[in-house]
């Protein structure tokens, strides 16, 4: 804070002090004049009252700067200098100085509790997560012994769930404050096949033509994770594409684009796409949209430095963007 500002600040709090010390000052010039003394004597106290007084308020608008620098300190570091409150000169200060103790040990004791409920849970939804696929497992091999129009559309369904059951998982692994990233240089037409294998069914089932030209591009990421976003954006392709066609390619700069000829998104919800639990004109008219998938295959993007675009025309389909490319860092 400037200097100018702090001596407004400073005489705005001490204005009841000056006050007090004008109306002394003539309370005493009062006297003096019904005492009919010598104006030299008056003028004489006066300026060593004046000079005393600017010496105290030099002296104390000093100690007012320093006391102030220190809180504007404390207030930029204050996540690690909670203990470093400066000392009270005031009861006030005192008090205050107590209620903000108070308030930190409520605050970590609330953080401590809200982190360990987070864990369980996380600990609770990883347990069910795993439980839950062995029927899941058992239901897909019962559903692939026979080939059937009822069995094709339950085993699909049956993959939705899976999807669904994943998401919840990705979704706490997200918000966790422990890192579950694994930063390597992989393969992307391996992440890329794995993923389409994953989906072949879904393809076939809705009669979409997938085309793909195979890469030998090397990306630094984690596996797992750009997994996640790949397999989102191929659900959404899927989803909102009968019949027609889903483009994957990779340019020389690492561009990975997902690309499809659904049915589009409006342009007023383009800018919204990303956000938690926005499903969109496409998302209403379906009613099976949760608002997470895109929402969560953003978050994932941003953890791996990864920028994601779309493009998207209303009738002839959308295209996602995924910047893998990542800069060669020198050692000189």
């Amino acid at each position: 804070m400037k200097k100018r500002d702090l001596f407004g600040k400073y005489l705005y709090q001490y204005r009841y002090t000056a006050l007090c010390f004008l109306l002394f000052a003539l309370i005493f010039a009062a006297v003096f004049s019904l005492y009919n003394l010598e104006a030299e004597a008056v003028i004489y106290a006066s300026l060593l009252c004046i000079l005393a007084a600017a010496v105290i308020i030099l002296f104390h608008f000093w100690n007012f700067c320093k006391r102030s620098r220190e809180r504007e300190y404390l207030l930029q570091n204050i996540l690690i200098m909670t203990e470093n409150l400066p000392e009270p000169e005031t009861l006030a200060e005192a008090d205050y100085r107590e209620m903000v103790i108070r308030l930190r040990e409520e605050n970590a004791a609330v953080l401590t509790k809200y982190r360990r409920e987070r864990s369980e849970s996380i600990d609770y939804y990883t347990t069910w997560v795993h439980q839950i696929k062995t029927p899941i497992s058992v239901m897909q091999m019962i559903l692939q012994s026979e080939d059937s129009d009822e069995h094709r559309e339950l085993a699909s369904e049956l993959f939705r769930i899976e999807q669904y059951v994943e998401m919840v998982l990705c979704y706490f692994r997200l918000d966790s404050e422990s890192s579950d990233f694994v930063f390597k240089r992989y393969e992307l037409n391996e992440i890329i096949r794995t993923a389409v294998r994953k989906f072949a069914p879904q393809f076939v089932r809705k009669r979409i033509n997938l085309k793909y030209e195979p890469t030998d591009a090397i990306v630094l990421t984690d596996e797992k994770w750009l997994s996640f976003i790949i397999e989102q954006l191929l659900s959404n392709a899927v989803k909102y594409t009968e019949g027609g066609q889903v483009e994957i390619s990779v340019s020389k700069d690492k561009i990975l684009s997902i690309s499809d000829t659904g049915i589009g998104i409006s342009p007023e919800d383009v800018p919204r796409i990303f956000e938690k639990g926005f499903t969109g004109y496409n998302g209403r008219a379906d009613k099976k949209s949760t608002g997470l998938g895109l929402y969560l295959t953003k978050r994932a993007a941003d953890k791996l430095s990864h920028r994601i675009s779309v493009k998207s025309t209303v009738g002839r389909g959308s295209a996602f963007y995924i910047d893998l490319h990542s800069d060669q860092l020198e050692i000189e």
